[in-house]
């Protein structure tokens, strides 16, 4: 069984007692097996990390691998014209071997900056090759087949209901719990517009039926909200908890604009809600009402969203955007402060995945994702007799992630990946993007 040693780090365990000090981490096989001030062991590998902070795996839970390759190519735009005139033609091109690189692409940069799982939504056609992916770069996702049998989406995603489900199940089936563990399945309608309530009902007692969740969109755009309300006659949330969606395994990307009685229902049934503040603010979709919810006991983590819309998957980009609107918005300084924030980037995502015991904190027995930042750096300076969590929140970037350790095997060591050939990868982007742009039938 392999070992790895970290030497030497400010660990910042994430633990109950929230522990934080000086001192070596050491893994074996893909989990945890001491933390302390000094382990004398012999390893495999070792790490120096000093003058560098250790932290949990940080955990993303909204991503779309498969929406990577077109960053960029929706700028500037509403949510619903977004989706109809760019996004859904683009994810309607995808090819097989697109949407492998879309997922690789955005793997490499999620693995750059320090992420290390996600929940992700795949889209309509070709989700094993995200799947596959996702196997082979040693990442960690909780990832579905994108659903979608209502509306009038782009004619490529458009599908059949019993067909949408049949695909769904073969999927969970075959890759639910594979690679090791890594990957695990969510049913992901993506979102009450463009699916029919048969279709709603039937992914509702499935994922009862394999014991997995459901990630879905809800309340982003009030346009959206409009939608919904001329088609079922209720709010985004009553509709879902009506029809009995909501729940601990569901999560759902957004909630913004919803009702007192709406946040209720979200606290009340255990429902996750995942914060994506860069998203919401260059769609102008709004901004959620994070620290209410979490007033109520709400299950709250973050997530980027998909790289068209937040332009990079940069969890510290999101981490300190989801501190700084909430203070503006409620006019305190006070709210949403960096250690709340930090908590919903590593338990809150967690508890997203319904893997709450395993991950978000550097714990004996804990999986072993782990990574290692280097705030030694002008925009972090100075460091010394400072808030640790609060430096990492409000002053480092994605770039200062050194090292990312996921399973308990090193992905990037000193800023080179080494499940990926980046060379390769950015080559293949800008190659097979150009094609899809001619494809797709978008304006440019």
């Amino acid at each position: 069984m392999s070992t790895i040693l970290v030497k030497n780090g400010t660990i910042v365990t994430m633990n109950k007692n929230r522990d934080q000090f000086i001192g070596d981490l050491l893994i074996e096989g893909n989990k945890i097996k001491e933390i302390a001030k000094v382990i004398n062991a012999e390893c495999d590998q070792v790490i120096d990390a000093t003058n560098r902070v250790v932290i949990p795996g940080l955990i993303q839970a909204h991503i779309h691998l498969t929406q990577t390759l077109f960053r960029g190519q929706g700028d500037d735009m509403e949510l619903m014209p977004w989706l109809r005139e760019r996004i859904w033609p683009l994810e309607g091109s995808h090819t097989a071997e697109s949407n492998y690189v879309s997922a690789k692409l955005g793997i490499a940069e999620l693995i750059m900056g320090g992420t290390t799982s996600i929940i992700d939504m795949a889209t309509v056609n070709h989700t094993e090759k995200i799947m596959e992916a996702i196997d082979e770069t040693g990442f960690r996702a909780v990832v579905g087949k994108c659903m979608m049998d209502f509306g009038n989406a782009d004619e490529r995603l458009m599908e059949e209901t019993r067909s949408s489900i049949d695909e769904s199940v073969r999927l969970l089936e075959k890759w639910h719990g594979a690679a090791d563990g890594r990957i695990t399945y969510a049913f992901a309608p993506r979102f009450v517009v463009s699916c029919s309530e048969e279709l709603l009902l039937e992914v509702k007692d499935l994922a009862k039926k394999y014991d997995v969740m459901i990630h879905t969109h809800a309340s982003e755009n009030q346009g959206e909200c409009e939608i919904v309300e001329s088609m079922h006659g209720m709010r985004n949330l009553e509709y879902l908890h009506h029809i009995g969606l909501t729940g601990e395994k569901l999560v759902l990307a957004h909630c913004i604009w919803i009702d007192d009685n709406e946040m209720k229902i979200i606290a009340d049934t255990g429902t996750k809600v995942v914060h994506c503040p860069s998203s919401n603010l260059k769609l102008a979709s709004g901004i959620a009402k994070i620290p209410e919810l979490l007033e109520m006991g709400a299950n709250v983590s973050i997530g980027a969203d998909g790289a068209p819309c937040t332009n990079n998957l940069d969890m510290f980009t999101e981490m300190r955007s989801a501190s700084l609107i909430q203070k503006a918005r409620l006019l305190s300084p006070t709210i949403m402060p960096a250690h709340t924030v930090f908590e919903l980037a590593t338990i809150g995502g967690a508890k997203a995945m319904c893997k709450e015991n395993e991950l978000g904190s550097l714990e004996v027995g804990k999986l072993a994702d782990v990574v290692i930042v280097d705030t030694n750096n002008i925009h972090s300076s100075p460091t010394r007799d400072v808030d640790v969590i609060a430096n990492l929140v409000y002053n480092t970037r994605a770039s200062n992630v050194q090292t990312t350790i996921i399973d308990g095997k090193i992905v990037m060591l000193d800023r080179k990946l080494l499940t990926i050939d980046e060379e390769e990868l950015k080559a293949d982007a800008n190659n097979l993007i150009a094609e899809q742009i001619k494809v797709s039938g978008i304006s440019k």
